[in-house]
Formats: structure tokens, C-alpha cells, sequence
């Protein structure tokens, strides 16, 4: 795992303690705000960027 991936999953386990998790509220994507959509953006983008893509090698410490 290089340190991209490491960065995206260290900041995707802090979003998920500090950002509001609007799948459990039941929040509709018609009805929310333009600031809850750019947090549904952000979260997406981050967990995104810290898959590990499978054309990358893998290197074990």
C-alpha cells in the first residue's frame, strides 16, 4: 500500500468519526442542502481515492 492510499483511509476513518452519516438519517438527495451534498462529495471522493485500484502493486512491509 503506498502512502496515497494510506493518507485516503487515514482521512476516510476520520471522516467517519467527525461528518454526518446522512444514509442512516434517511436523507433524500432531492431534499438535501447544498452543503449536505458537498459532504456526500467529499465522502464519496475520499473513499474513492482510498480503494486500492487493482491495476496497482501491492508492496508487503
Amino acid at each position: 500500500m503506498n502512502f496515497k492510499t494510506s493518507f485516503f483511509r487515514g482521512l476516510s476513518k476520520l471522516n467517519k468519526l467527525l461528518l454526518p452519516n446522512y444514509s442512516k438519517k434517511g436523507l433524500s438527495l432531492e431534499k438535501a442542502t447544498k452543503f449536505q451534498l458537498a459532504i456526500i462529495g467529499w465522502k464519496y471522493w475520499v473513499t474513492k481515492n482510498a480503494a486500492i485500484n487493482p491495476n496497482q502493486e501491492v508492496s508487503e512491509n
